[in-house]
């Protein structure tokens, strides 16, 4: 029995010296790949450093080549995780689409002049210059630089500074209480022309709030102590009828123009508390009949086939759909004051090859 357990004793002895040994020669091969991993790992840096990134640059590019090819790959599959698309990705004409946010038909575009002034300017008399003159150089009326200047007679001298407003008409000082309209009414205007002015700014664009102290631009106004050298003109539509000619175009609506044709307005408004019916200029297909978002509210757009096309906005009914034929004189919509409209008024346009013209030359 005591041999049995002293043969025991010496293998677990021996047993013991074998893991230890065994040990002992593993952390001495882990220490010596290591060491070697060190100086391989040394040499490669250092060669890296000698080609001063060459290397690194090789690698960054064909990692990056190889992300490349994983996209190009997976893209499909990614694509169909989307539910309800069944676009093949890479049968996408690569010609980028251009979006536009504008319902006007894309034969439409705006010319608007070089000279147009989003501020009043300082301008310095020259010698020879004269109150008419300058009023021609900038595009306003005398009177408006007349009143802008306090000028009591048409008396200026080399060096004087003249205020020039961007449009004939005031520049008006916004105190405490003004709106909109009072100040259209004070200077014998409409308050749709202040607030067409592209440069006019509101606090509340949907009531047309004004901030105490800004300056806003009456376009045509008049100031009430002071008599026009030119009077304005108003003008009365006639009644447009149920006019079955072709070829020329008839007045939309009945009633009174607020508003002419101007490089930032380009159309004409006729006003009418009645809220009268508006009618076909002449025959053509209804290109668009619905809601605009630009400001234009309810809005009838016709295409005459012929390089003319016609716009009625604002109003408050919509008479036609879009895709019907209507002949000249056909009942369209109904006056209205939806939209970026301060009152009831039908804005009115006509288009030439796809350039917004002066109406007042084509009406009869």
């Amino acid at each position: 029995m005591d041999e049995t357990f002293e043969t025991l004793l010496a293998l677990w002895e021996d047993i013991k010296l074998f893991f230890f040994e065994l040990t002992k020669f593993i952390f001495r091969s882990l220490h010596i790949s290591f060491l070697k991993f060190e100086e391989k790992k040394g040499f490669f840096v250092t060669s890296l450093y000698k080609e001063r990134g060459k290397r690194s640059r090789q690698l960054t590019h064909t990692g990056m080549a190889i992300l490349a090819a994983v996209g190009v790959m997976m893209a499909p599959m990614i694509a169909q995780e989307f539910p309800g698309r069944s676009v093949n990705p890479w049968a996408v004409s690569a010609a980028p689409a251009v979006l536009s946010a504008s319902t006007d038909d894309p034969g439409l575009d705006t010319q608007i002049s070089s000279k147009v002034r989003d501020s009043i300017i300082d301008y310095q008399v020259q010698s020879g210059d004269t109150v008419a003159s300058v009023a021609q150089k900038f595009g306003v009326s005398v009177d408006t630089i007349r009143w802008q200047n306090n000028l009591t007679k048409d008396k200026i001298k080399v060096g004087q500074t003249l205020q020039i407003l961007p449009v004939t008409g005031i520049a008006h000082k916004v105190v405490k209480g003004d709106t909109v309209y009072s100040i259209a009414k004070r200077y014998d205007s409409e308050s749709q022309a202040v607030v067409d002015f592209p440069f006019n700014s509101f606090s509340n664009d949907e009531t047309f709030e004004l901030a105490i102290g800004q300056t806003v631009i009456v376009p045509d106004g008049v100031m009430p102590v002071a008599t026009a050298s030119t009077p304005r003109p108003r003008q009365v539509t006639p009644d447009a009828g149920t006019v079955v000619a072709s070829g020329q175009f008839v007045w939309p609506t009945q009633g009174v123009i607020t508003q002419r044709h101007s490089w930032y307005h380009p159309g004409i408004d006729i006003a009418n508390n009645a809220l009268p019916l508006n009618i076909a200029a002449d025959a053509g297909h209804v290109v668009y009949a619905g809601w605009d978002s630009t400001g234009y509210g309810n809005m009838v757009l016709i295409d005459h086939g012929n390089g003319f096309k016609t716009r009625y906005a604002h109003l408050s009914q919509i008479m036609v759909i879009s895709g019907q034929n209507v002949k000249r004189g056909d009942t369209i919509g109904k006056m209205g004051s939806t939209g970026h409209s301060t009152g009831p008024h039908t804005h009115f346009e006509i288009y030439l090859n796809g350039t917004r013209v002066n109406p007042l030359n084509y009406l009869r």
